[in-house]
């Protein structure tokens, strides 16, 4: 394929690298990435070692003394061209993704975008690494807070986001000062690879330390654990499931490391009786069926107000029947594979399961098989009636499968089934009524970082920061002020007088 000779992917590819510089390991064996489309094998990735680690993080550290010194705008000047790199790749990047991963290609482009977008971002953003000036109560005094960097970032990233999660705080990151270390997911080694040769060719050209950007393909159970319990990445930025972000949270801060978490998500949108329901439907539907319900943000909960519950529920059956599945590369096509075989089987065993428990499969719950589905990672996106309460609801399910929920009465009543799940990430409302609206996004309503009105749970912009609460880990990244958990915050007091007063009115005379 040619995307892949173009983005330097080989048969055969090494998985530690410091930027520009490769090591060639052997002896920690291979990694066969299979694509979840046709089910071929791509290529190989040599998994790195514990060795590999030791001299990469030494090749950060070292880096890291050197880019500190280096001027944010000067920074950021940097981060401008590994924006134009992408752009220069971001057809071959964004067919990686989709093949690699599984996506469509036109959510894989957009990957691709989002990675182009923070690096826009962050540029501006190296301009303006601000502080307060804060009133002292004593007189010629000055107090202010500004920011510092880290040091080495470590980012470990999923496969349903094999790249833009990455872009999203290594380019934060960079501007502030900091080198960063990335641990992509075994299931989308690839791209991360792809990603390292850019970023190569933005490094040779500007003659940039090697281990400003740092890359480990290999064994959570090894390079993982590595990078959780080592001291000398202060910071480490972790993307998957509320059970491994748990494992991860306690092993950070047994070490007093600072962690982001982004975590699992249990996503509902809400239909109250005054929802435009036209505009409404395309909206759950890509929430519910993107990257084949593999986001973090997608829609698995849909809150439906009994006035409107039968015409919702004919027009989603309607809608459903006309998804195309099939290869996601073809753009005819809404819907791609699963991630692989253990996903199909999640999904399958959540359907049992929900159906134990009372639920009621009103569309789709197959697994397709023959021509065009020989991988057999292919589902059909499934919709089921069902209650809140129920286990399998409750839980994370990544897969295209959407439960409908009836209420009845007002918004609250809505409001308190939506907050009853253990995730927190993204959230949505449809309605046309102003007073609806504000108490979705009031202190009482949706308790998700990210509340939204009049349009989905899926597709966050760059600008905003982007996380959410409760077991989806609290932490944030990409806009607004999410830059300031990449840097340590200093309060300086300067005096500026003669003499020496102290706070609070004490006095120490020595007299």
């Amino acid at each position: 394929m040619e995307f892949l000779q173009e983005l330097g992917i080989s048969a055969k590819n090494d998985g530690a690298s410091t930027g520009t510089r490769w090591y060639r390991t052997r002896d920690q064996g291979t990694l066969e990435v299979v694509s979840p489309v046709d089910g071929k094998q791509i290529a190989t990735v040599r998994l790195a070692s514990e060795n590999d680690y030791e001299r990469i993080l030494d090749a950060s550290t070292t880096a890291f003394a050197e880019w500190q010194r280096v001027p944010a705008p000067a920074r950021g000047e940097i981060v401008r061209k590994i924006g134009q790199e992408l752009r220069r790749h971001k057809g071959a990047l964004g067919s990686l993704v989709s093949y690699e991963m599984g996506k469509s290609l036109q959510e894989g482009k957009g990957e691709v975008q989002e990675m182009i977008d923070i690096c826009d971002f962050a540029v501006g953003q190296s301009r303006q690494l601000y502080g307060f000036t804060m009133a002292s109560e004593r007189a010629q005094h000055r107090m202010y807070d500004q920011y510092h960097p880290l040091g080495v970032v470590g980012i470990i990233s999923a496969f349903n986001f094999p790249v833009a999660v990455w872009a999203w705080n290594a380019m934060v990151a960079t501007i502030c000062g900091n080198t960063s270390l990335w641990k992509p997911s075994s299931k989308a080694p690839l791209c991360a690879i792809a990603v390292q040769n850019i970023l190569a060719r933005v490094i040779e050209e500007n003659q940039l330390p090697e281990g400003l950007f740092n890359l480990l393909v290999g064994p959570g159970t090894s390079i993982g654990e590595q990078l959780l319990n080592d001291r000398r990445v202060p910071l480490i930025s972790l993307t998957g499931s509320s059970k491994v972000g748990r494992h991860g949270a306690q092993v950070i801060a047994g070490r007093f490391g600072k962690a982001i978490l982004e975590l699992g998500g249990n996503n509902a949108i809400i239909l109250t009786a005054n929802a435009d329901l036209t505009m409404a439907l395309p909206a759950i539907i890509f929430g519910a069926v993107g990257t084949a319900g593999q986001r973090c943000t997608t829609t698995r909960r849909l809150i439906i107000h009994d006035s409107i519950y039968a015409r919702v529920r004919k027009n989603l059956v309607t809608a459903y029947q006309g998804l195309k599945i099939g290869n996601p590369l073809d753009e005819k096509n809404h819907v791609g594979p699963l991630i692989d075989q253990e996903a199909v089987i999640s999904f399958q065993q959540t359907l049992a399961q929900v159906s134990k428990e009372g639920g009621t499969i009103i569309y789709g719950g197959q697994t397709l098989t023959g021509k065009g589905y020989e991988s057999g990672c292919y589902v059909v996106p499934t919709l089921v009636e069902a209650q809140n309460q129920y286990p399998a609801v409750q839980k994370e399910t990544f897969a295209p499968i959407l439960y409908l929920i009836r209420y009845s009465g007002p918004i609250d009543n809505a409001i308190q089934l939506h907050n009853d799940v253990a995730q927190g990430l993204s959230s949505a409302v449809f309605t046309d009524n102003l007073q609806e609206a504000e108490e979705f996004i009031s202190a009482t309503g949706s308790d998700c970082g990210i509340a939204n009105i009049n349009i989905g749970t899926s597709g966050a912009e760059i600008g905003g920061a982007f996380g959410g609460e409760k077991e989806t880990g609290g932490g944030r990244e990409a806009g607004s002020d999410a830059w300031k958990a990449y840097m340590r915050r200093q309060t300086n007091t300067i005096n500026y007088g003669k003499t020496l007063p102290l706070a609070q009115g004490i006095k120490f005379d020595l007299d």
